[in-house]
């Protein structure tokens, strides 16, 4: 069978509510941290008040040095200030991570050290599927997108995490991602040079017909509460959830890790 296409920089998205433009715009809120509404009404009184979608949607491109190729493809580049901004959380992380897991070894601190990592937009990047889709996700768009396509991974975060694992960290996957995903899922990160366990036992995704028992909160899950829920089941297996890695607030809220790490996500928002 012929390997799927790869794209430099792409991506998906669980159960998105949107992209995070048109989210911001309905909300009337500051999501983006460029082109914000300057006012404090939830419900926008004038124009004024609203960020120009075709302004920030060229905002975004700018940021993520966008990058068009013959064929139409859109790429983020390794030089832009997005994967400046990366890199230095990435930098960040191991320095941390190099006390964390160093400290483990010492203390013989109860439980084996791991990280949890998000999958869109904190180890895969969406950026060319977003620019398909023109910021607006649909599950059968996402789909389509995941069947056909590996993406690469946000820059450097493969190495990062292969470091980590090196030096001890068991490795979990935590993603927002149907259940239904899962096989293009692991060919994606196992393709673009994610060297660790990939099986069910490390990576988790949204499964809403059969739940697992260790979330009480079952099918209706909030985000938080589904990651956070899960992030506490990998801690009672026995391990000691030292850092949490996501580009959403609600892939770190909710407790169950020692440090969080938020990668920058300009794109959508979800709650």
């Amino acid at each position: 069978m012929p390997r799927p296409a790869r794209f430099r920089p792409a991506l998906s998205r669980r159960a998105r509510v949107g992209a995070a433009t048109v989210a911001a715009l309905v909300a009337g809120t500051a999501a983006f941290g460029v082109g914000q509404a300057t006012a404090e009404h939830s419900v926008p009184r004038t124009d004024k008040e609203i960020p120009n979608l075709t302004q920030v949607q060229d905002k975004i491109k700018a940021y993520y040095g966008d990058t068009v190729t013959a064929d139409g493809e859109h790429y983020a580049s390794p030089h832009s200030n997005y994967a400046r901004q990366v890199r230095g959380i990435e930098a960040k992380a191991r320095g941390y991570l190099s006390k964390a897991l160093a400290r483990h070894d010492r203390t013989g601190r109860k439980g084996k050290p791991a990280i949890v990592l998000d999958i869109d937009d904190t180890t895969l990047l969406t950026y060319n599927y977003e620019l398909q889709v023109g910021f607006h996700f649909t599950e059968e768009s996402q789909d389509t997108y995941l069947a056909h396509t590996d993406m690469d991974p946000v820059f450097g975060m493969n190495r990062l995490v292969n470091w980590a694992h090196d030096k001890g960290a068991e490795v979990f996957f935590l993603t927002g991602r149907k259940e239904a995903q899962r096989a293009w899922s692991v060919r994606n990160l196992k393709n673009v040079g994610y060297q660790v366990a990939l099986d069910r036992r490390h990576v988790f995704l949204k499964d809403k017909e059969h739940p697992p028992a260790y979330l009480p909160c079952g099918a209706t899950c909030t985000t938080v509460e589904y990651k956070s829920g899960t992030r506490k089941h990998i801690e009672s297996l026995g391990y000691d959830v030292v850092a949490n890695f996501g580009d959403q607030y609600s892939d770190l809220d909710g407790g169950a890790g020692d440090r969080t790490f938020k990668m920058p996500n300009p794109m959508y928002f979800l709650p």
